[in-house]
């Protein structure tokens, strides 16, 4: 029974202390003057559940408002109020009924709670005299909206002009803008965090005279330093046909430079938005320019800048903005140290001069600061300089390391019979590289119609195709992608020093120079990459590659990582030294794909009569390493392959002296004594025919046109180019052969035997078999293009020898077909004319 008194009592004091208001913590008491005009508002923050209230008199409430001279003591019913609640201290000034308490503006009145506070101090003043805010060190800088100041103080500032209100700006401590002019009223506003310890407002203000502009803000940079200001309203519109500036003070021995980096312009019906310059030393005061022009810079001392609006269009005014930046910095050492560009005699080019990283990275405003200056008041941190014409530029920069050139060069060809002869050599100008700036990219683009390609050569350094297995490792490299209307190919990355002579590509082309550190300032000079136009080609891209016979190479598919486009075709021509041996091998065993539509080949045929072809599809292993006795060509042809797959081929190429065969020699030796034998049987059986034996004379080819001049020519090849014109040494037996054996029958003269054409193969090549092609070697088809036979300068003639009783062959031509030539020696025809005797 105690026991449940005893529990009953106890939920009687619980109920009771529930009902009782919450501990009070601590204590207030704000006593206002009415001559003070202030009153203050504490309320409950935005977005805060009700946590806490407020006690006066024992009545709880969630705000309270203090009047001008009331005084009010009151508590929270929490220890943390700050988190729940916030004050503003909001005082009126009256400057246009009554006088102006002028000076030093005190945050009134004191002991307040510790809450996140605001003071407003809202001043109506005239626009005939307009009032003027003074702020003590360390001054004030101003912010975009939505920014933060660093320890949570901030000023805002608002002008008023009859009912009109114009956001000024908010401004941080810590900066540069010292004084604040307005025309009219203005209406101030201090916000303090709940713990801040300042105890000052950090300005006074004063009136004076109307300066009939909107406001005036005087900022003062007395060392080198970098500030970013706005325009009123930002981002939103500068007032319609309003006018403003900012005065900048400026010492003497520093330079200043003005940067527009946003802005916008509103639809006039009246005037032109501008920007007006006072600039020291100027002749021309003041100096108009328009929000899209470079902005003056290097201006030594103190200057104005305004801007000034213009009537709106009623319907659709637009936005007038400005956000801009002002750099101060020490006269540079170079300052007057300039640089002369000549881009006169350049066609289709552009060079721009910038800070490292541009345009993908803009630098902070915080960063040192590198100008390039095309006249003494022209700079920025990006220039751009253009073809035909001639710059001196100068460069305000400490670390010129810091700055980058970029450059863009085109070529294009509209007829082949005019750009055909021309061969450009795709090299920098020296006018860039003499520049003390490091060349980060020089781009050519090539354009060529349909029907019209691209022949990149490189004659004396050839070109390294930069893969896994064989990096570059050189100043600079060259990225090469073509594009046709159809496909755009990755070409690859390719540096000097390599095994590439020449790439031949189909369509528009762009050909971009990059550069690694500060050794291309001396690879510059010995650049040898030349390309000019020629008629189609039947691949995508054909590679021309002369081996070093010292080094292995690789040669990889292009268009890596993506791997080549479906149905396109390349092709490398790999040209073999004739007293060496080429050794071709894969890096894999398969190409790796399987096909959608179509199929993939691999093509390898030698460069000489009869070669074999081997063809591989995507289905079937790669050929093993084998050897290249002759020029060779590979071709890569692509199907449309199943989706995510890639076709990618890598292959190596490697160089050998040629190893002399021993049975060939035994082989060569054999015969030599075989023709030996037959020769001294000739012989003995000529000394026995002492009547019928004639001197041997030389026997001139047959095979040559005796014709008249002015008859058409029926000998097709030149005198030069092949053995017509030599004459062999041939025994009288074999003149008179058929006539010795029609005597007795006791000689039998040598017979000629027919051998067939063995000459040089074309240099097209090997076509891509049809989708239908199951074969893996076909034999090379008989209307490939010769080549043209190699010249010699000196021509070789043999005579008939009286002793002599050898036979020597004069050579493979005179075994050959007539070639088409149905004329006879004067030879053939005296003889004739003797036996008819």
């Amino acid at each position: 029974m105690a026991g449940g008194r005893a529990l009953a009592a106890l939920l009687a004091a619980l109920l009771a202390a529930s009902a009782q208001p919450p501990r009070r913590q601590g204590s207030f008491t704000i006593p206002l003057h009415a001559a003070d005009n202030v009153t203050v508002t504490i309320k409950l923050r935005p977005g805060v559940s009700l946590g806490c209230q407020i006690s006066v008199k024992n009545t709880f409430s969630s705000a309270l408002r203090i009047r001008p001279g009331e005084t009010v003591t009151f508590t929270f019913t929490c220890s943390t109020p700050e988190k729940y609640f916030i004050m503003e201290i909001q005082k009126n000034i009256d400057c246009v009924s009554g006088p102006c308490p002028f000076g030093d503006v005190h945050l009134y009145p004191p002991g307040l709670p510790r809450l996140n506070r605001t003071f407003i101090w809202d001043v109506k003043a005239s626009t005939k005299a307009g009032l003027e805010l003074k702020f003590a060190t360390p001054w004030l800088r101003q912010i975009q909206p939505g920014e933060s100041c660093p320890d949570l103080v901030n000023y805002n500032i608002n002008s008023c002009i009859d009912t009109a209100t114009v956001n000024i700006g908010t401004f941080c401590r810590n900066g540069s803008v010292s004084r604040v002019k307005l025309l009219g009223g203005v209406v101030m506003s201090l916000h303090l965090p709940w713990n801040s310890a300042l105890t000052t407002s950090g300005f006074s203000i004063a009136n004076r005279s109307s300066i009939k502009r909107l406001c005036i803000i005087e900022s003062i940079l007395n060392r080198e330093s970098s500030i970013t200001l706005m325009s009123p309203n930002y981002p939103l519109g500068f007032p319609e046909d309003e006018l403003m500036t900012w005065q900048f003070v400026v010492p003497s021995n520093l330079r200043a430079s003005v940067f527009f980096h946003n802005y916008s312009l509103s639809n006039c019906e009246r005037k032109e938005e501008r920007v007006e310059y006072y600039l020291p030393g100027s002749v021309s005061n003041p100096e108009v320019f328009k929000l899209s022009d470079s902005q003056p810079a290097n201006i030594a001392g103190s200057f104005n800048l305004s801007l000034q609006g213009c009537d709106q269009d009623a319907q659709n005014p637009g936005i007038l903005r400005l956000l801009f930046q002002v750099v101060v910095q020490h006269p540079q050492i170079d300052e007057n140290v300039t640089h002369l560009v000549d881009l006169s005699k350049e066609r289709n080019m552009t060079v721009t001069i910038h800070f490292e990283g541009w345009p993908s990275r803009v630098p902070l405003m915080s960063e040192p600061m590198c100008l390039i200056c095309k006249d003494p008041r022209t700079c920025d941190r990006v220039l751009t300089l253009v073809s035909g014409a001639i710059y001196k530029i100068s460069f305000l920069c400490k670390d010129l390391s810091h700055l980058r050139i970029t450059a863009e060069k085109g070529i294009s060809c509209v007829d082949l019979r005019w750009c055909q002869k021309k061969i450009h050599a795709l090299s920098v100008p020296k006018a860039i590289t003499q520049l003390p700036v490091l060349l980060h990219k020089f781009i050519w683009k090539l354009i060529a119609p349909e029907m019209i390609n691209v022949e990149i050569t490189s004659p004396s350094l050839k070109l390294q195709q930069h893969l896994p297995d064989q990096r570059c490792n050189t100043s600079y490299s060259y990225s090469i992608v073509s594009a046709t209307p159809e496909v755009d190919l990755n070409v690859g990355i390719f540096c000097p020093g390599g095994a590439i002579e020449k790439i031949q590509l189909r369509n528009n082309i762009t050909i971009s120079l990059k550069t690694f550190g500060k050794g291309f300032f001396n690879d510059s000079n010995h650049q040898d990459l030349k390309m000019s136009f020629v008629p189609h080609i039947k691949d995508e891209c054909t590679f021309t590659v002369s081996p070093d016979p010292k080094a292995k190479i690789y040669l990889q598919s292009p268009n890596l990582p993506y791997g080549l486009p479906p149905y396109v075709s390349i092709s490398w021509y790999v040209v073999v030294p004739s007293k060496q041996v080429a050794r071709l091998g894969f890096s894999k065993d398969r190409m790796g794909i399987a096909c959608e539509t179509g199929r993939a080949y691999v093509n390898i045929k030698e460069q000489t009569p009869g070669a074999e072809e081997i063809v591989r599809r995507e289905d079937e292993l790669l050929p093993e390493p084998r050897n290249m006795h002759h020029n060779f060509w590979v071709n890569i042809s692509n199907c449309k392959p199943v989706d995510n797959m890639q076709l990618t081929v890598q292959f190596w190429v490697t160089l050998a002296e040629k190893q002399i065969d021993l049975a060939v020699i035994l082989a060569v030796l054999a015969g030599a004594g075989v023709l030996a034998a037959i020769g001294l049987t000739v012989c003995c059986v000529k000394k026995k025919k002492k009547k019928s034996q004639n001197p041997m004379v030389g026997v001139y080819n047959a095979n040559v046109n005796t014709q008249m001049p002015g008859k058409q020519r029926l000998f097709k090849k030149d005198r030069k180019n092949n053995d017509s014109h030599v004459y062999a040494v041939i025994d009288d037996a074999m003149v008179y052969g058929h006539l010795l054996k029609e005597s007795n029958g006791s000689v039998n003269p040598e017979v000629d035997v027919y051998r067939p054409f063995d000459g040089p193969m074309g240099s097209l090549p090997p076509s891509p078999p049809p989708f239908s092609f199951r074969k893996d070697i076909k034999r090379s088809p008989s209307t490939e293009e010769p080549l043209p036979l190699a010249e010699t300068d000196q021509d070789s003639y043999t005579f008939a020898h009286q002793k002599s009783r050898e036979l020597e062959d004069n050579g493979d031509n005179t075994n050959e077909k007539n070639n088409g030539d149905t004329s006879t020696s004067f030879l053939e025809d005296k003889e004739q004319e003797g036996l008819e005797e």
